[in-house]
């Protein structure tokens, strides 16, 4: 437990007036229709948005996360969500512009709009629940939790009293404010929480204990976490750490944030930019600056954090406060803050504050749009008044919050929700990918890999049969199968319901082919039985922009990841290595324009 000063407090006030400030100041204009509380009016620039989507994906549990998986399993067990990056470029590159065509208001709204009849129905209804609820509450847990074990760990709370504190501004604030407020506010969180990030990072390093960067990367405990890259001589790690996130995961799992094909609070985004050209843009920005600039600070206090914390013994030695259900190699994030000096401690809680109201806030109104825009007023009250909508969009924002608050009461720790979060989405992001560009996936291919998904899952790992096949140590495969198998047989599972069930209907499909005019070979059926009616589908003015976009996004993951890896050469010390990584991050930068040009000139 650490002793706040005056400057400390100051700062943390400072920063809670401006939040709720801003606020109170934007609640007006968002009340006023639902389309301003959700959607801001649709009117925000690119810049704005990307920077809203990097403060939101900044949230208390983040830290702790790469904190967890350093310790784990080293630096290189990030590429568990450095494979993501793949899914965020696609998003930019080809799914950007359609979701900003569709005008829909929320992404579960899209399910009426490319899928017809009573499926279509009952799929925007459930996944509305599914998602804005369960889901939802699941991932606004996990950042509380490490609300909780910060408040624990840094200032001697009680788990009731950080979920109250922490909980009652931030849902105040996102119930008065809307959209509007959560991306203006992300805005300044955003500057806060890098500052406090990157301060605290140098600190820690140059503390006595760990005494410097070349003492650190050359501590014993340090040494061999160090390797961007898995070991290739194991096995294990290789195919669990690196080749699996790779090779599967990134497009066969739907993870909140980074959802194949766009969606989630990333689509509502999307949604709210002036235009197809301000939501390409904000999400490219997005990912530059989530993955080439944020990861290296919380890395390297997580391996500062193995000199002074070895182990779980040590963590628990230093705060015997903290009970065993919330032990647990996370908490070394918080365990080093402890150390550090008046004033910048101060900066940095608010740091921590800022990142875990930006995310609850933008989850509390993410989840809260698909409540009234897909299930209560599509199921209860259709003629609902924008007042109305306004009211229930409050309201459900603070039935959320306290359901997060209460799991995230009974949980251990971050890395444990990330797997279940992974799993559970394994198999489905390939349909999301999909159904733009293949006429015959339904509505009953969705359903049907959605259930199945979330079954196989619970099989596999909570079931005799799970341990049968995939056992840690008795079991037919290694454990590192359970995830391709729940890709490989879902997938199998939605392909054969997709063909058994009857396609969506003509006038579905022309409706939303003429909208959207996505292009591409998995529409030609579609375009010709329209011409045979005489009804012109395909817009030859329009070009199909899908192979610069995937050959944009290839030069994207050059650019991004030589950066990041750039950024952590320069750090090691291996400077020769440093330089070449930026030539090609140089390279690919201007290859990567030309392209841009390109694909910008297919976007009326």
């Amino acid at each position: 437990m650490v002793s706040l000063s005056t400057l400390d407090y100051a700062l943390i006030i400072i920063f809670f007036v401006i939040t709720l400030s801003i606020g109170i100041y934007v609640s007006k204009k968002s009340g006023k229709s639902s389309s301003e509380f959700f959607l801001s009016g649709r009117t925000m620039p690119w810049w704005l948005l990307g920077v809203s989507m990097v403060a939101t994906t900044f949230s208390t549990d983040t830290p702790n996360l790469v904190t967890d998986i350093v310790r784990t399993n080293g630096v290189s067990g990030n590429w568990v969500w450095w494979a993501f990056l793949i899914t965020g470029l696609l998003t930019v590159f080809v799914y950007a512009k359609l979701w900003r065509k569709s005008n829909v208001k929320t992404d579960i709204e899209f399910y009426e709009f490319r899928y017809g009849g009573k499926p279509a129905k009952f799929l925007r209804k459930f996944r509305a629940v599914y998602l804005g609820v369960i889901f939802n509450v699941i991932t606004m847990s996990a950042v509380t939790l490490a609300a909780i074990k910060i408040g624990g760990i840094m200032l001697g709370l009680e788990p009731w009293q950080t979920v109250i504190s922490a909980g009652l501004i931030t849902v105040v604030f996102s119930a008065l404010g809307g959209f509007k407020g959560v991306v203006y506010t992300d805005f300044v969180l955003f500057f806060v929480a890098m500052g406090g990030a990157i301060g605290a990072a140098y600190y820690l390093i140059n503390i006595p204990e760990v005494g410097g960067l070349e003492a650190l990367l050359n501590n014993e405990n340090v040494s061999d976490k160090l390797s961007i890259l898995p070991d290739f001589n194991d096995t294990n790690a290789l195919i669990t750490l690196f080749i699996i996130p790779l090779a599967v995961q990134w497009w066969s799992s739907w993870y909140p944030g980074a959802e194949p094909g766009g969606g989630g609070y990333i689509a509502q985004r999307m949604l709210a930019a002036k235009d197809e050209n301000h939501a390409i843009g904000a999400t490219f920005f997005f990912n530059i600056m989530h993955y080439a600039l944020r990861p290296w600070p919380w890395i390297m206090v997580a391996l500062a954090s193995l000199v002074v914390f070895p182990d779980l013994a040590s963590i628990q030695e230093a705060f015997p406060n903290v009970t065993n259900d919330k032990l647990g190699h996370d908490l070394a994030y918080s365990a080093m803050l402890t150390k550090l000096p008046s004033g910048l401690l101060g900066l940095v809680l608010a740091s921590l504050i800022a990142a875990y109201m930006s995310t609850i806030s933008t989850q509390l109104n993410w989840g809260s749009s698909y409540m009234v825009y897909d299930f209560y007023k599509q199921q209860i009250n259709p003629n609902a008044s924008e007042k109305k909508l306004v009211f229930v969009g409050r309201v459900s924002t603070v039935v959320l919050m306290v359901l997060s608050s209460v799991l995230a009461l009974l949980l251990q720790n971050a890395l444990q929700l990330f797997d279940v979060l992974l799993m559970f989405g394994a198999g489905t992001g390939l349909i999301f990918i999909l159904r733009w560009f293949w006429w015959r996936i339904n509505a009953w291919s969705e359903i049907t890999a959605m259930f199945a998904s979330g079954i196989i899952s619970i099989i596999l790992k909570l079931t005799p049969a799970g341990m049968f096949f995939f056992g840690a140590e008795s079991g037919m495969f290694p454990d590192y199968y359970q995830y391709p198998a729940v890709v490989l047989i879902t997938t199998i599972i939605w392909l054969i319901a997709t063909y058994v069930t009857q396609p969506e209907s003509n006038e579905v499909l022309q409706k939303f082919y003429n909208k959207i005019q996505p292009g591409g070979p998995g529409w030609q059926k579609v375009i010709n039985d329209a011409e045979k009616e005489g009804i012109i589908l395909k817009d030859n003015n329009q070009g199909w922009s899908v192979p610069s976009g995937l050959y944009a996004m290839l030069l994207g993951c050059v650019l991004i990841y030589s950066c990041m890896f750039a950024t952590g050469y320069y750090i090691y010390g291996e400077y020769n290595l440093a330089l070449i990584l930026t030539a090609v991050s140089v390279v690919s930068g201007f290859l990567l324009i030309k392209t841009w040009k390109k694909i910008k000139s297919t976007i009326l």
